[in-house]
Order: C-alpha cells, then structure tokens, then sequence
C-alpha cells in the first residue's frame, strides 16, 4: 500500500529534488561537454527541478518508493570522439553524482553537527536516497543508466545487443522489483556503502 504519511514525504522531498535535479543535469551537462547541444538547447542544462521532474514519476517515488524523472535526450552523433564511449560517459555522469550528493552530504554533516531530529533525518535521507539512486541507476537493464554504461563497457560488435533490450527493459524491471530481486541485490550493496560512508565520516 503507498505511504500518506505527509510528515514523511516533507522529509523526502528535499533529498529527491537534490538527487533527481542533478543526475539529470549530470547528464546534461557531460553530453554538452561532449558535443552535444541537444539538451542545452531543450532547456535541461539547468539545475531548476521543474525542468527535470516528471510529475508522475515524482508521485509515484513519493507513494510507492518507485518512479523516475525525464530522461535527458542526449544525441550521439554530435560528441567529438568515439559515441560509445561518450554515452558510457554521460550515463556514468547521473550515479556518479549521486554519489558524490552522498558523500559530501556526509562530510557537511559531521563537520556542521547540527542539532534537532528534522534536520537530522533530512540529512540522512539526503545520503540514504542518492545512494540508492547511484546503486539502482548502475544495474545493466534498458532504459537504465548501467545499461549504457554496460554497451561502452563491451566490445564494439557486442554493444547492440544491450540496446536491442530496451523494448523490453520496463517490464525485466517490474518482474525483477515484484520476484524481489532488486531488493535482495540492492539494498546490501546500499547498506555497505552508506556503512562505509559513515565510518569514513567518523560517526
């Protein structure tokens, strides 16, 4: 059943707002590094949320804990350089900065050691949220980031084959999510990283 509890979504709010507005403009903004002046062009390289959010996917990450924002259009064939590796690039660019969100988060935290339970637990949803966005968005299925980063990964003559998943990426996902196995995959490798982090930190 979804989750009406609005003191709660007040707390998640800000974490996704922070973590879906700048994967996608991290993936804007290495696709215009590039080359590419696609995303530029249809307003993406911002960091205003609004032009990042997808309304739906939003309600359904508030109530179901599963939704997605606007995909960044990013055009291939404008980057300088070899194209499959570019995407490897662009797509790695959203994990990775959700990850960084993650670790400064982290840092801010113990250094600024800021009192009152609100801000607390903003703070760790910030951390927990991101690395559950960095750790999702790298599993090698279509339209997923880790299935870009996968087809750079391979050689050349193997590359097509992850792409030619991506008419059937969406539903590979919802059977992975509802037989459990994004979840048996996922949150242990989530639970070590933020484990990780906070010792790092020294909490």
């Amino acid at each position: 059943m979804p989750n009406f509890d609005i003191q709660t979504m007040i707390y998640i709010l800000p974490a996704l707002l922070l973590g879906l507005t700048l994967h996608e403009f991290a993936h804007a903004w290495v696709a215009h590094r590039l080359g590419d002046p696609t995303a530029r062009n249809l307003g993406r390289l911002t960091i205003n949320p609004l032009k990042h959010l997808d309304p739906l996917g939003t309600i359904f990450l508030l109530f179901f804990h599963f939704g997605w924002a606007k995909p960044v259009p990013v055009n291939p064939f404008h980057f300088r350089g070899d194209r499959q590796r570019g995407m490897l690039w662009v797509s790695l660019a959203g994990p990775v900065t959700n990850l960084l969100i993650a670790v400064v988060t982290v840092f801010l935290w113990r250094i600024m050691m800021p009192q009152g339970e609100a801000i607390q637990r903003i703070l760790y949803l910030i951390i927990s949220i991101n690395i559950v966005l960095a750790v999702f968005n790298i599993i090698p299925v279509p339209p997923l980031d880790g299935s870009k980063i996968l087809a750079g990964l391979l050689p050349r003559r193997y590359s097509h084959i992850v792409y030619n998943l991506e008419k059937y990426g969406f539903v590979i996902l919802i059977l992975m999510m509802v037989f459990g196995v994004i979840g048996a995959v996922l949150m242990p490798i989530v639970g070590f990283i933020e484990t990780l982090l906070f010792r790092i930190a020294g909490f």
